[in-house]
């Protein structure tokens, strides 16, 4: 079997990871990453960046106050979509903060605010309460523009790994009962969708491409989700009736057929799909602007395809 493709940046990268391999994640290692600084923690993306307005708002939710930060690059705007934010983290790490240079880039790349949701963690809150966080969280970011300074007229979902779940999940919840805002738009980045089964990329690219098989196990026992059910695994579910959709996976990810098969499926049930397989890179290049380069023009060239979208398919407001 050939090697796959791997560029130069991404496989410096991958010689780092090899060179100082990361320890398991257990729940007593996860509550120190916890603890260490921001800008540790994010130390592998792109910064934040000159933006607008950055604030920081509370709101409550179903196990307790849930914190959102908004990153607008414009300090007022008229009335328009908010896209609200999920990170990644196997659920178990990641924050508004690790994650605020995605968010502000997505901001800055659509001319949108951008609404980021500090769910709860696992293992400490197990499965469902990162899902239910996300779905009261857009409910409520619906209802409360004000709360932000703005006036939102729709919503528009998206999130990297863990987050990309999220974003199905929570999609799939408001078609069946409506926020009061429209949902015109969805962006997983590198979801997993269906843990019933392996697929063969889990295979192929379970070590040794930064996201590691003893981790991802590790992330599910912590979890401790009901694999059967479709708010951990979406694509059991029906997607008929959901907004357009872009899924971006990366070629050299566990994860990527599983993002292969849920653009599949959207298609098969008539939602515009676009999809989007970012060759000779890794899980989780949308985080690590910094540590590898070249995720910098993959980032803003899947920005441009979600721009388009939005202009085809965003209602006038």
């Amino acid at each position: 079997m050939n090697k796959p493709y791997v560029r130069p940046d991404v496989r410096e990268f991958l010689n780092l990871l090899d060179a100082n391999p990361r320890p398991v994640f257990t729940a007593e290692l996860l509550a120190q990453i916890r603890n260490m600084p921001a800008d540790m923690m994010a130390s592998l993306d792109a910064p934040v960046g000159e933006m607008g307005e950055i604030r920081d708002v509370t709101m409550p939710g179903p196990g307790g106050d849930i914190a959102l930060r908004l990153f607008d690059p414009r300090a007022q705007r008229d009335t328009g979509p908010v896209v609200v934010f999920f990170h990644g983290g196997g659920f178990c790490v990641g924050s508004i903060d690790t994650h605020a240079g995605l968010a502000a880039e997505i901001a800055r790349q659509l001319d949108l605010p951008v609404v980021s949701v500090e769910y709860r963690l696992a293992p400490e809150h197990r499965w469902p309460a990162a899902p239910d966080d996300a779905e009261a969280a857009v409910r409520w970011i619906a209802e409360n523009g004000a709360a932000f300074g703005r006036a939102f007229s729709s919503i528009i979902l998206c999130g990297d790994s863990a987050g990309a779940n999220l974003t199905i999940v929570t999609a799939l919840a408001l078609r069946e009962q409506p926020a009061s805002l429209p949902l015109v738009m969805q962006m997983p980045i590198y979801p997993a969708t269906d843990h019933t089964r392996t697929f063969p990329s889990e295979q192929a690219f379970s070590d040794g491409y930064g996201l590691e098989s003893v981790n991802m196990a590790m992330y599910r026992e912590h979890l401790q989700a009901d694999s059967e059910h479709w708010r951990n695994s979406p694509l059991l579910a029906s997607q008929e009736g959901l907004p357009p959709t872009l899924v971006v996976t990366a070629a050299l990810d566990p994860l990527r057929d599983h993002g292969r098969a849920y653009a599949a499926k959207t298609l098969e049930a008539g939602v515009p799909t676009s999809y989007i397989e970012v060759a000779g890179t890794i899980h989780g290049f949308a985080t690590y602007r910094r540590a590898i380069p070249s995720a910098d023009a993959d980032l803003r060239a899947i920005l441009g395809v979600a721009r388009t979208m939005l202009t085809e398919h965003l209602p006038q407001d």
